[in-house]
């Protein structure tokens, strides 16, 4: 097989041509130009939270100050501005935080050099103080001291004969436990400082979790002072958290161990708010640039980003933390081009990153034709658009591509993957192939994708005359379903809140079995043809709280509760989820196409939005769901928008600034092409044919209808097995086997041989140089160097029979990065 010769040219091609094509560019780095320094142009100064509302004797709340210069970079001031409050008789203020005297309005001012700025304070209820509550004051603690972790108590079968829910999902529950377990060992009323649930928390007592709070701390004293008023359960019904605001929500910190302080505040369903501060747990995604300690208090280390969290109740709040070195010099490249854009370089500036350059055309080309279609650019292609000297060449480019229907069949596949069409012993292969044919036909009809979810999620009928109704046929379990639908039309995973409140998001146990409430009316029956099902709406039947044991109503995941009564109950689900009312929808299918096209999601995964995952530009992530829902959810005019950007059209190569960004498109991602469309560019690169089960001789890999039909190339290649709707299922990770099966199997040798080009090309008399120039343009879509020409001339003079050097130098070709990657 002509090993030693193969690897010659494998070699000679690899180094030849992807240093330059796909590795950093030593000698086009970027250096950061030098700029005359800022730093001192102050612009604002902001008071957090703008608006305090004070309730009740024992209520506080803590205030910060932060400056910000021109260039973005904000600085903590709150130790350094001059406070005054415009009637003191109101509140008192100390160490920062401000505490009620009597009822009334006033104003706190802050001045800082020639700047100042205010925030307005409500005082009410300044002489009433209120009991300690069980359900706001003392689970909070147990919160914040770790007691009802998944390491704690709050495991499923506890910890130590105690169990609690976990994060407090049902503070009933742990009332009952604390108090009426095991007598008067956890609560010893006559004596409450001897009460085991205060003396193990304080270190007390030997305690296999360990002192979790201090003795002296506020939260000893709130334990203590519950346990002292008898220990009682709130004998109303206590107001509900409805959402917590952290503040600020943005930083930009300046050199390594510059600090920026924290304020969370928690709003409640009676109107009020409070300072959270100190009963908020705060974790951070990137410890390294932006650390935080449990007082809120961030430090910043090396050059980075993070997203700062706060969880509260079941809220979990974050804010955008931006370290830079110390008197970075950088000089803000002008911002150009669409919305995209405006958008990621107002990132990159704040990053002070500057990004790469535009990517050639030729790699233009080759990019967004796999990108688009699945394929490669032919050589016909290649001419004519490396001939065009138009300088809207690209864009028209992108239009005549997006008119294919290949487009269509690349979406297809991809919406197939996510709704699992795959034959089994519950879907026939009749009904797959039914259900992806219809796929394939709605979106080359360009149905707008909310259109298509609607018809999926409402569908009633037969399988095979109406092959939407598919989708309740390939999962039939009701909370499966209602997973499936939230992961799949929203981005969000609810399963953490099947057995528990989410542990790092919003949802809870109300949220899940509310929404899978309006699947519980599903009802299924044999049709005329044994193998067709018809699903039906059958008008009853409800989803039981585990924990209350009573029907939750049908609810909206993070919206109201709709009056379904006489409805089917998925109609009303799929006008709100398609609906602007729901905020998920769009944002989250606006953010698939955004990672099929760029390589990362603004989210990513890109099926799991959550705040503890927060988007690396929020600002280009609301905007695209915005544009989806505009262009009344038409892919294609998104897709457009993307593919005309600058971000996607930049190049590989990196520059000195943005070695290491992966998330913020200072430059193009190297991506392996997915295993369909990797076969599909094989066979065009050989012009060979493949047969797969249900298609005609010659079928593109992406037609594949079946999830279940595959073959060893497409399964070692990370092929979908669709058994879970999860994206992570489609992979491009490279293996051993892919690299082996390339080198040893049929995909490549086989269909060089059976494709005989070499052969055909020989026989038109065409030289040596014109066989490798076309073997370069059909499978990398460029000529070859003339490094790369002049070494592959003399192995194939050196090597006796020029057609099997040739068909070697295609081997070699086809084994490259360069072909396997889309860059």
């Amino acid at each position: 097989m002509h090993y030693k010769r193969r690897w010659t040219l494998a070699l000679a091609i690899c180094v030849v041509a992807l240093n330059s094509v796909l590795g950093v560019a030593a000698e086009n780095v970027s250096r950061l130009p030098e700029t005359a320094d800022s730093s001192a142009d102050w612009v604002s100064l902001q008071l957090y939270p703008p608006i305090v509302e004070l309730s009740g004797k024992a209520d506080f709340q803590n205030i910060i100050a932060v400056a910000t210069r021109r260039d973005g970079i904000s600085e903590d001031v709150t130790d350094q501005v001059t406070w005054n409050v415009q009637d003191a008789g109101l509140i008192t203020l100390d160490q920062f935080r401000a505490k009620p005297q009597a009822d009334g309005n006033t104003c706190i001012v802050a001045s800082w050099g020639d700047m100042s700025a205010s925030c307005d304070v409500t005082v009410k209820n300044a002489g009433e103080l209120k009991p300690v509550s069980f359900h706001l004051d003392v689970m909070p603690v147990l919160t914040r001291a770790g007691c009802n972790t998944g390491s704690c108590h709050g495991a499923a079968s506890g910890k130590d004969g105690f169990r609690l829910s976990l994060f407090g999902f049902d503070p009933v529950g742990d009332y009952e436990r604390i108090t009426r377990e095991i007598g008067i060992r956890r609560i010893n009323l006559a004596i409450p400082d001897q009460s085991l649930i205060y003396l193990k928390s304080i270190g007390g007592v030997p305690h296999s979790g360990g002192k979790r709070i201090e003795p002296d701390s506020v939260y000893a004293a709130t334990l203590l002072n519950w346990l002292e008023s008898e220990a009682k359960l709130d004998a109303t019904t206590p107001p509900t958290c409805t959402h917590v605001q952290l503040f600020p929500p943005q930083a930009v910190l300046e050199g390594e161990g510059a600090t920026q302080r924290l304020v969370a505040v928690a709003s409640f369903s009676d109107g009020t708010t409070r300072d959270v501060t100190h009963l908020a747990a705060f974790t951070t995604n990137n410890e390294r640039s932006a650390a935080v300690n449990d007082q809120g208090i961030v430090t910043a280390g090396v050059r980075g980003e993070a997203f700062v969290m706060a969880r509260f109740d079941t809220h979990t709040v974050g804010t955008q933390v931006l370290t830079l070195p110390q008197a970075l010099q950088y000089a803000a490249p002008e911002i150009q081009g669409n919305y995209i854009d405006q958008l990621v370089l107002e990132k990159l500036n704040k990053l002070r990153i500057l990004p790469s350059e535009k990517c050639t055309d030729e790699e233009f080309l080759r990019r967004v034709t796999i990108d688009i279609v699945g394929l490669l650019p032919t050589e016909d292609e290649y001419r004519e658009f490396t001939s065009d000297q138009e300088p809207n060449k690209r864009s028209r480019w992108i239009d005549r591509l997006l008119k294919r229907k290949e487009f269509s069949e690349i979406w297809a596949m991809k919406w197939a993957q996510l709704l699992l069409v795959k034959s089994n012993n519950q879907v026939s292969y009749k009904a797959a192939f039914q259900y992806s044919s219809w796929l394939t036909n709605q979106l080359a009809a360009d149905s707008p994708i909310d259109q298509i979810v609607r018809e999926l999620i409402t569908a009633s009928g037969g399988v095979f005359e109406k092959p939407a109704t598919n989708f309740y046929q390939v999962e039939r379990d009701t909370l499966k379903t209602a997973e499936n639908v939230a992961q799949v039309f929203m981005g969000i995973r609810t399963q953490c809140a099947q057995c528990h409140n989410h542990p790092f998001d919003r949802w809870t146990m109300d949220d899940y079995y509310g929404f899978a409430s309006f699947f519980s009316q599903i009802g299924r029956k044999t049709g005329e043809d044994y193998r067709e099902i018809i699903i039906y709406n059958r008008g009853g039947g409800e989803v039981n709280h585990p924990v209350t044991k009573k029907p939750v109503p049908a609810t909206f995941l993070g919206g109201g509760r709709p009056d379904t009564r006489g409805k089917d109950r998925r109609q009303v689900l799929a006008e709100w989820l398609t609906s602007s009312e729901n905020p998920f929808f769009a944002t989250s299918i606006s953010n698939r196409v955004w990672s099929h096209f760029m390589g990362a999601g603004i989210v990513e995964p890109v099926d799991d939005i959550r705040v503890s995952n927060p988007a690396s530009n929020p600002a280009l992530f609301d905007m695209l769901g915005q544009k989806l829902t505009d262009y009344n959810f038409d892919l294609k005019q998104l897709v457009r928008d993307i593919c005309n950007s600058d971000a996607y059209q930049r190049s590989t190569q990196t520059n000195e600034s943005n070695q290491l960004d992966t998330r913020n498109y200072s430059h193009a991602l190297v991506r392996r092409i997915p295993a369909e469309m990797l076969l599909d560019c094989i066979s065009q690169a050989t012009d060979t044919r493949d047969k797969f089960r249900g298609l005609p001789d010659g079928a593109r890999a992406v037609q594949i209808a079946d999830g279940a039909t595959s073959n060893y190339f497409l399964t070692t290649f990370g092929r979908s097995a669709r058994t879970t709707v999860c994206d992570c299922e489609a992979s491009t990770d490279p293996s051993l086997s892919q690299a082996l099966h390339l080198i040893n199997g049929s995909s490549t040798q086989g269909k060089i041989t059976q494709g005989k080009l070499i052969n055909h090309w020989l026989e038109q008399s065409l030289s040596n140089q014109e066989i490798i120039e076309r073997l370069y343009i059909r499978s990398l879509s460029r000529r070859p160097t003339e490094a790369e020409e002049h070494s592959l001339t003399k192995m194939i003079a050196d090597a006796g029979n020029p057609q099997i050097a040739l068909e070697d130098a295609f081997w070699a070709l086809l084994n490259s990065r360069e072909f396997m990657f889309n860059h």
